[in-house]
């Protein structure tokens, strides 16, 4: 098989594949999806939005989210009837950083109805991304017999909000204006993409070349474990989506008078970074139904404590917990998704990240009815993170309940 002299360079090299999937991740879900957490305290004080239509412009996101995941779902089936080839993954991929640039740089337009639409399309592209950046990264590194990198792919969204979380902070302090913020991020997006746009021109079909050999297999795979995983998965979109969309508000609520608010966003994201690269050092022998339900606890204790003790203290140490889990669960999440179905991973990861998709549309939404109903917002946001806490909960119990009903053997 001819190769892409440009591709050569990647397809035999683990860390290089994980470190172009890490960058990717970066670009779609911690700039394209995320860099309108820290760019919305500069909407607010430009008066480009209120509250409400913040929350609104995030769900628009999600919905475009949910829909690109449920088309990666249905993709191997729907182009099979049709008669066409599956989508190359590489294709996919660069297309979407692309359009996740433009789309993030469309948002400095003062065109505030078409808001909600350019958030709605960059979470469709933004889905696509992640769905194919998974597919490509975990299919050469099981080729390679690296699985364990696939956590360093991961690490990908926690270093864009890192970054992205930082510049705000840093343009927040010299008094830019959020058309201003939108640019600056899409230029750090574009300068990424510049980085990896080589890397994905390696032929697909050397995935196809590779077959799945887990360390564990199940004794069975069904349908009601897979609706399980589905369900447990969606409820980690809703416990963690009330922070990860309103947590600058949140501190600057309870804080007002403190510069730190802007760096509990950055401090999040560098929990997202570190916890993933913890995951990728996790032994596979390790039932990771398990850890997920770990991942679920400590995420539930940072969404807890953020609520419950609004100070310095207790924002930076719930900011850290609830990063620390996030890539973490992705990763254990879509290797068990592999796993129970190894034959067409994208639509496992599809179907997980559509259900994942739905939990977060429901967040936000959920967030402006019950401050519209509350004493203050203040208290409107604390009844939304007390309800998410509660389904974090409900969703390590839920994969404590797998672990006894579907035990793994070696």
């Amino acid at each position: 098989m001819n190769h892409d002299p440009a591709a050569t360079r990647y397809e035999n090299r683990p860390l290089i594949i994980a470190l172009v999937g890490t960058l990717s991740l970066a670009v779609s879900m911690g700039i394209g999806r995320f860099a309108f957490t820290p760019l919305m305290p500069m909407m607010l004080h430009d008066g480009l939005l209120d509250l409400e239509t913040a929350s609104w412009l995030a769900s628009a996101n999600y919905v475009g989210y949910l829909l690109g995941a449920l088309l990666c779902a249905l993709q191997p089936s729907v182009w099979k009837q049709a008669g066409w080839s599956p989508l190359r993954s590489s294709i996919m991929v660069r297309s979407s950083l692309a359009l996740t640039c433009l789309l993030t740089a469309a948002m400095a337009l003062d065109m505030p109805s078409a808001w909600p639409w350019l958030r709605f399309c960059a979470g469709l592209v933004t889905s696509f991304a992640f769905v194919f950046t998974s597919s490509w990264c975990l299919g050469h590194l099981s080729r390679l017999h690296a699985p364990a990198a696939g956590g360093v792919v991961y690490a990908g969204p926690g270093v864009g909000i890192t970054i992205s979380g930082l510049l705000a902070g840093l343009m927040v302090q010299l008094g830019w204006h959020a058309p201003a913020g939108w640019l600056a991020v899409a230029v750090l997006a574009a300068l990424m993409t510049a980085l990896v746009w080589h890397a994905f021109r390696t032929p697909d079909a050397l995935l196809a070349q590779t077959p799945s050999s887990p360390n564990i297999t199940p004794v069975s795979s069904s349908f009601t474990e897979k609706a399980s995983l589905t369900l447990a998965y969606g409820l980690s979109g809703f416990g963690y989506i009330i922070t990860a969309t309103f947590l600058p508000v949140i501190a600057r609520t309870a804080l007002p008078a403190s510069a730190w608010p802007d760096f509990f966003w950055p401090m999040l994201g560098t929990g997202v970074a570190i916890g993933a690269l913890i995951a990728s050092r996790i032994p596979s022998r390790i039932d990771q139904r398990l850890l997920l339900m770990i991942c679920y606890l400590m995420q539930a204790t940072g969404v807890a404590l953020s609520n419950g003790f609004p100070s310095l203290l207790g924002f930076a140490v719930g900011s850290i917990l609830v990063g620390l889990p996030f890539t973490a669960i992705t990763f254990f999440a879509m290797q068990v998704g592999r796993r129970l179905h190894p034959h067409a991973p994208s639509a496992i990861i599809g179907l997980l990240s559509a259900a994942f998709g739905l939990g977060q549309i429901v967040g936000p939404p959920m967030a402006a009815a019950l401050i519209a109903r509350a004493p203050s917002t203040a208290m409107g946001l604390s009844w939304s993170l007390d309800i998410a806490a509660v389904s974090l909960l409900i969703g390590a119990l839920m994969y404590f309940g797998m672990v006894k009903r579907f035990p793994l053997r070696h």
